[in-house]
């Protein structure tokens, strides 16, 4: 009787053991998923971001030739001017949703 409990008990322990890695592989498969929209928002974020800077260069090719420090001082000094914040207004109220 007591040799039947224990292969009883194995059994049992080798069910839960198979729970057990399906349960692990569910939640690897979700832990990809979500790895995978992040890459995704990621991309699309630098995809964003290049096509702006792209868009800066295309009508305001002079700056290619700031540095890096000058053109954030030159990028706050426009976006700091009240026509430009009232453009920015105008435009996120035109185009509500973005692209």
């Amino acid at each position: 009787m007591h040799e039947k409990e224990i292969e009883k008990l194995q059994a049992e322990k080798e069910k839960f053991e198979r729970q057990l890695v399906q349960e692990q592989h569910i939640i690897q498969r979700l832990e990809n998923r979500a790895a995978y929209y992040e890459k995704g928002e990621r991309r699309k974020r630098a995809h964003r971001l290049i096509t702006r800077g792209a868009a800066i260069e295309s009508v305001a090719p002079q700056t290619k030739d700031l540095s890096e420090t000058a053109f954030y001082a030159f990028t706050e000094q426009v976006f700091a001017l009240p026509d430009t914040q009232r453009l920015l207004k105008e435009a996120g109220g035109n185009h509500a949703g973005g692209d």
